[in-house]
């Protein structure tokens, strides 16, 4: 793992590095994840092992603070609309320094919409992967403005969502899905709360769907679409 600084708007983000091991042949697309809700505890130490397990397959990946998180300076905003020029300033860095010239953006929670903000105003942005993108009323109140760039942006989403998410029902996911343009997947998480999707236990699994999503950019008339919402092999999985 190796450690850097990214400048954005004079916030100083802290970014973290996972290369794969010497053994295991580099893929071509750069994985950068976007962290939880700042406001509660967010920070890049919780996607650490998906982190870990997306670069042992390959994936040069990217964690970092947010401003006002861990190690990064500033302060976080309620809304996450500050936070968006933290994404951008982290994928730019990365086409810069780790020759990232495919990137896909993966977001966490309220990461997600901060994500999603993000992805048409990165041009090496690929695709984008959701985990729990809190789509529910209550949360809109804070995030909804951020829905409506990603629904809009033709480059294939992957949304993943445990069944019993607090925040977002299925059926809110699927409503919402219906208005999103481009190529857009659901994988669901069979009795997994939001919480509990974003534990340790998940991270192998998370990582799966990462790993098919990005395969599948390289094969775009056989992926799944969103009216299968579970993986051949994952329906009814137990996380590993």
């Amino acid at each position: 793992m190796e450690y850097a600084t990214v400048e954005a708007n004079e916030v100083a983000l802290a970014v973290r590095i996972f290369r794969p091991p010497w053994d295991v042949q580099k893929r071509d697309v750069t994985v950068v994840m976007a962290h939880q809700y700042s406001v509660l505890g967010g920070c890049q130490a919780l996607m650490k092992g998906t982190a870990t397990e997306l670069a042992s397959r390959g994936f040069t990946t990217l964690t970092f603070d947010m401003r006002g998180a861990g190690r990064s300076t500033g302060r976080p905003s309620l809304t996450g609309f500050a936070e968006v020029q933290d994404v951008i300033a982290v994928c730019k860095w990365a086409t810069e320094h780790v020759d990232a010239r495919s990137i896909i953006l993966v977001g966490n929670s309220a990461g997600a919409p901060i994500a999603g903000s993000a992805v048409d105003e990165v041009k090496e942005v690929v695709g984008y992967v959701a985990l729990g993108y809190p789509f529910g009323m209550l949360a809109s109140v804070l995030f909804g403005r951020h829905n409506k760039p990603i629904l809009a942006s033709e480059k294939p989403k992957l949304f993943v969502m445990g069944t019993n998410d607090g925040f977002t029902s299925v059926k809110q996911l699927e409503t919402k899905l219906k208005t999103a343009a481009g190529r857009n997947e659901t994988r669901l998480v069979p009795g997994a709360g939001h919480f509990e999707m974003e534990g340790p236990e998940f991270d192998r699994q998370m990582a799966d769907y990462v790993v098919e999503f990005a395969e599948s950019l390289q094969q775009p008339d056989q992926h799944q679409t969103a009216s299968n919402p579970t993986l051949p092999s994952a329906a009814g999985d137990q996380p590993s």
